[in-house]
């Protein structure tokens, strides 16, 4: 069996790259702390019912008593903001003068992907121990140099998004202030406001439903005039086989969707409306390998089921290697990712990232979150850490999937030791015979490298993890020369590397 870009030094190396292994346990980890988390995936939540606000009885009113003194701020049993007995909101939240405090507490919020799985890289056995990812130790917050990221796929018609908009129609205890507004207001064409109104109607909110009751919403949006909708692979994996799919746009219309073709590893999904409405206005695509660091972004999408939410930030880093989970949590994909400080949250996924002019620059994809406890441990929320997949990319995987319905892999042919903790990507040395741990009719094979080699860079860019080196690969396109630089016995040696190719999710 030939292997390709994964690998990890156990008794059986997959085939190139075969499907990756069913992740074997439960991992948590807290962000800050120094040892590294597993990978974990996150699962898409089934539909909840709709929640219902809770009520709150109010007494009647007593008689008040003559004169009372009035209490100064601060002082009695008013608690004063910052200190410890001020009211919280939540269900665990004491109410503040007895039980019956106003404002009542919002109703429990479903966790998403509460009790997240550990994976392991594409193509690699599990080890000895029966595990499937590294625990490699240092670089906290990092997998062997690899963010472990929370996919974003939200519950359909998310609890939060139902109770806001009950609240929004509550008038208790409301006053209406009239005064006088200026009229004809007129907002620039490059402002957030004009560049979100002629995004908006590219943006649909996607609905994917096994038919078992499983399903979650997402984002994705027009990508051709057509009827394409460019979307993440983990957004529609629950309706791929035989479930339902909708597209809603932003002036209410729904739209029934079917799956053209899913890459699996990119975390890249397409799919086209049955019944494509006239007059489709595909969002402009930039260029994400001209993206700065400090540049501003615009996300667009349907956190907990809230649709047409945007939300602003900027380019807060770049080359971001992250490896997540596809919501079945059998495979990873792995991305080189824009990382973001707009908000974006479960329910984002699929989404475009804009950039000032309003030129898709990525696909929201996951975020690293707090939790409860670490990664998968509690509702995933933003904490400023969010990742899109570069969009040069997803268009490249995007016409492949259109022309051919199967996404298309450039590899250099090799095992990577995913539990090595060498500076590097090191080539497995066992598991298997040395001509299935570097193939050598493959492209890493014809330029020399055997295994133990440790790949320090690639492109001329430093290679720190086996999960990292993929990420990178897959940035390229097969048939593409890059300078591979790898040591051997302590010697660094530099080789031009022709990439190869592998067809289809395997």
């Amino acid at each position: 069996m030939s292997t390709e870009n994964e690998g990890t030094a156990a008794p059986t190396p997959p085939a190139a790259p075969s499907v990756p292994p069913a992740p074997a346990s439960e991992t948590q980890d807290a962000a800050p702390a120094p040892a590294v988390p597993e990978p974990v995936t996150q699962q898409l939540p089934p539909t909840p019912a709709p929640g219902t606000e809770p009520t709150q009885q109010i007494p009647p009113a007593a008689a008040p008593p003559a004169a009372p003194p009035a209490p100064a701020y601060g002082e009695g049993h008013a608690p004063a903001y910052g200190q410890g007995h001020a009211p919280a909101y939540g269900p665990q939240a004491p109410a503040a003068h007895g039980a019956e405090g106003w404002p009542p507490p919002p109703p429990t919020v479903p966790a998403y992907g509460a009790g997240g799985h550990g994976g392991g890289a594409w193509g690699a056995p599990p080890a000895a121990d029966g595990s499937h990812g590294p625990k490699s130790k240092g670089k906290g917050g990092l997998v062997a140099g690899v963010l472990v990221a929370a996919l974003l796929a939200g519950g359909i018609g998310g609890g939060v998004g139902y109770w806001a908009a009950e609240r929004s129609n509550n008038g208790t205890g409301s006053t209406t202030i009239s005064a006088a507004t200026p009229k004809d207001i007129k907002r620039e064409a490059g402002s957030i406001a004009g560049l979100a109104a002629g995004a908006l109607p590219s943006v649909v909110t996607i609905e994917a439903s096994a038919g078992d009751g499983e399903g979650g919403t997402g984002t994705g949006f027009v990508y051709d005039q057509q009827g394409h909708i460019l979307t993440n692979n983990h957004v529609v994996a629950s309706a791929a086989n035989g479930g339902k799919l909708f597209a809603t746009f932003s002036d209410g219309k729904r739209y029934d969707a079917e799956v053209v073709g899913r890459a699996q590893g990119y975390d890249v999904a397409v799919l086209k409306l049955k019944n494509p409405p006239a007059g489709l206005k595909p969002l402009p695509l930039g260029d994400s390998d001209k993206v700065a660091v400090g540049d501003s972004t615009i996300a667009i999408g349907a956190p907990f089921g809230l649709s047409n939410t945007v939300t602003t930030g900027i380019v807060s880093a770049k080359n971001r290697p992250v490896a997540s989970g596809d919501g079945t949590g059998s495979k990873n994909s792995y991305m080189s990712a824009l990382q973001t400080d707009a908000s974006i949250n479960p329910g984002n996924s699929g989404g475009p990232l804009l950039d000032g002019r309003g030129a898709v620059i990525g696909i929201n994809s996951a975020i690293q979150s707090a939790g409860n406890g670490g990664f998968g441990g509690g509702q995933a929320g933003s904490i400023g850490l969010g990742f899109a997949i570069p969009v040069n990319q997803a268009k490249n995987v995007a016409e492949s999937l259109i022309k051919t319905g199967k996404p298309v892999y450039p590899v250099i042919s090799v095992s990577v030791d995913l539990q090595a903790k060498s500076e590097g990507a090191k080539i497995s040395e066992q598991g298997a015979a040395a001509n299935e741990l570097v193939d050598p009719n493959g492209p890493a094979g014809k330029a020399g490298l055997k295994p133990g080699d440790v790949i320090t860079e690639f492109g001329g860019k430093p290679v720190d993890s086996g999960p990292t080196l993929i990420s990178m690969i897959w940035t390229y396109k097969p048939g593409d020369t890059v300078k591979l630089t790898y040591l051997r016995g302590g010697k660094p040696t530099t080789v031009d590397i022709t990439l190869g190719s592998r067809v289809g999710d395997k």
